[in-house]
């Protein structure tokens, strides 16, 4: 009996030594997940800014605390109303400015603190450790998290999910004990995940999908009701950018114009494609070909007929396991905002792109590791010790090196479009800004290759014409330059820029008075147009009428001062001054 009480341990000591065992053990797998992703996403470390990098990173007119109000107050003054995280840019550059290192740093780390976060929400849902870690690993290292991880202006997708998992693991602990303390922080965290993005909107949705999962029924007062608030707040905040995405950022036009059955054949292609890319991660691309949507063709209702078809499957097996359906809910659900139904600016290129299913990466992936996970207990132990590690490291190590790969895309706006164009070659939007590129490089033959392929690929893309018009009136190439601006004004007749550019060409080609009459109509729709103002000028002088160029360069000088750009006022002060000599009526020679 002594010998027994000898080596007997006290509960205590046992319930302290088996959590001190566990999270050294979790501590291990974190920093093993913190290596291996800082490790595939070492090629954007020293990336440069990408695509519409500068219109998030903070503008010199908004790096004040006057402006630090304006990005909380004013709807339009940054790239779209996401508060908290042009706050977080705000701060960004306060701290360490232009350098571009800092902002992929803090992704990366936003990102980690995602995995960390699902993993302990998996864990605390009674999902296998095994299971719960195998899923953050996939969520860190699956390639489609590239696009949201690599790209600076994403900041929005690593900071929401911050919000989005840890507003989910709160609540998770109301729903457990029921105190107003946890619903309130999981509603603070809720509203500061949708002012970093309003995509997390449909978060209720998804805890509702969990606790039937658990449950196998719904209860409206203990499941529904208290998540009503969640409902109210997702829905505001989704219709105010919905009508932000109209109104303010362009997501209009014929572009956008769809029946409701197209809609739904959008919808229903979108989620077979990102679960595609989630089973089979190859050939990722920054901007995927917009698809032809036309519900004339019978082979389109395949992709919504296949989506009923499966939710209907799923739904049948439900009473021999509900997870299937629960991983399919979350997934459709967190996908619901960018299938279609409402219109999202990135939809003038494409329907999908990698990012939008940032977090509805959730529901397939936890299926799939835990599936994973019970399969390798059907495997007997002398050899699933083996099996089992090798076939996890062989997944992690082919996702990493995927994803390793896929971060080559995203070091350089060049490299970036350039692939972009070799995978996708119908891309109009990479060529007209690699056409852009080439210009400012001073590789002129090339750009102009890229802006004639663009305008064939899109003739309405007018930007496109003009800057194609510009560099044909460089080179001498000034009849086709004016074609290209006369079918700029055709398709748009408030053109100012484009009439100021046929102007140019005609005074060039020794026609001022078309010329004149070019610059007038640009005039009329941008009076205070400063470079025009003094083309105009110009043009009155080759006819020999001062008197007409006089009052245009006076205009021309005030503007510019006004607008604090003294060199170019200097300029235009030293023409009107030589129209004064030339005319004998400078103001110094009459004192």
């Amino acid at each position: 009996m002594h010998k027994n009480h000898a080596v007997q341990q006290s509960p205590e000591k046992t319930a302290k030594r088996a959590p001190l065992h566990a999270w050294n053990r979790d501590a291990g797998l974190w920093l093993l997940l913190l290596v291996i992703t800082f490790t595939a996403y070492q090629p954007v470390l020293n990336g440069q800014l990408l695509w519409d990098d500068d219109a998030h990173i903070t503008k010199p007119e908004l790096r004040s605390l006057h402006g630090l109000a304006r990005i909380w107050t004013e709807p339009g003054a940054t790239q779209q109303y996401y508060p908290l995280v042009h706050s977080v840019f705000w701060i960004a550059h306060h701290v360490w400015g232009d350098s571009t290192l800092g902002y992929h740093l803090l992704n990366i780390l936003l990102h980690l603190l995602s995995v960390l976060l699902l993993v302990r929400i998996l864990l605390y849902l009674g999902v296998p450790g095994g299971a719960a870690w195998l899923a953050g690993a996939i969520f860190a290292l699956h390639p489609v998290q590239v696009e949201s991880v690599a790209w600076m202006t994403e900041l929005k997708n690593t900071l929401s999910g911050v919000f989005f998992f840890a507003a989910a693991l709160v609540y998770l602990k109301f729903d457990r004990e029921r105190t107003r303390k946890y619903y309130a922080i999981a509603h603070v965290l809720f509203v500061l995940g949708l002012l970093s993005k309003s995509a997390i909107a449909t978060l209720p949705v998804s805890l509702l999908a969990v606790f039937w999962w658990k449950r196998g029924k719904l209860q409206w007062k203990r499941d529904a009701v208290p998540l009503l608030p969640f409902f109210v707040l997702g829905i505001a905040s989704g219709l105010f950018t919905a009508w932000m995405e109209h109104h303010v950022y362009g997501a209009e036009g014929n572009e956008f114009s769809f029946t409701i059955i197209e809609r739904c054949l959008i919808a229903g292609r979108a989620i077979w494609f990102y679960l595609g890319k989630i089973v089979w991660p190859i050939n990722l691309i920054f901007i995927y070909p917009r698809w032809n949507v036309n519900q004339m063709i019978p082979w389109q209702y395949l992709f919504p007929v296949a989506t009923l078809v499966l939710a209907g499957f799923l739904w049948a097996v439900r009473n021999r396991s509900r997870a299937p359906l629960a991983a399919f809910l979350c997934f459709t659900a967190t996908l619901f905002p960018i299938l279609g139904f409402f219109n999202v600016y990135p939809f003038r290129f494409s329907f999908v792109t990698d990012h939008f299913q940032y977090l509805a990466l959730i529901g397939p992936i936890a299926f799939a590791a835990a599936g994973m996970e019970s399969a390798f207990g059907f495997i007997n132990q002398n050899f699933r010790w083996f099996f089992k590690p090798a076939i996890y490291g062989i997944l992690l190590l082919t996702l990493g090196v995927l994803t390793w790969k896929q971060c080559g895309m995203y070091t350089d706006i060049e490299t970036l479009y350039r692939t972009t164009i070799r995978k996708n070659p119908s891309c109009w939007m990479a060529r007209h800004n690699l056409g852009n590129i080439l210009t400012k490089t001073g590789q002129i033959d090339e750009a102009i290759f890229q802006y004639q392929k663009t305008v064939e690929i899109k003739p309405d893309n007018l930007e496109a014409r003009n800057n194609l018009g510009n560099l044909l009136r460089l080179i001498g190439r000034t009849e086709e330059a004016m074609s290209h601006y006369r079918k700029a004004i055709e398709t748009n007749p408030n053109l100012a820029e484009t009439y100021n550019n046929l102007g140019i060409a005609l005074a060039q080609t020794g026609r001022i008075d078309e010329a004149v009459a070019q610059y007038k109509r640009a005039l009329q729709i941008k009076p205070d147009k400063i470079s025009t103002l003094n083309n105009l000028a110009g043009a009155y002088m080759q006819k020999g009428q001062p008197a007409e160029a006089i009052p245009l360069l006076q205009k021309a000088v005030a503007l510019a001062k006004s607008s604090g750009n003294e060199t170019q006022a200097r300029g235009l002060a030293e023409n009107l001054e030589k129209i004064y000599q030339a005319n004998q009526s400078s103001p110094a020679k009459q004192k």
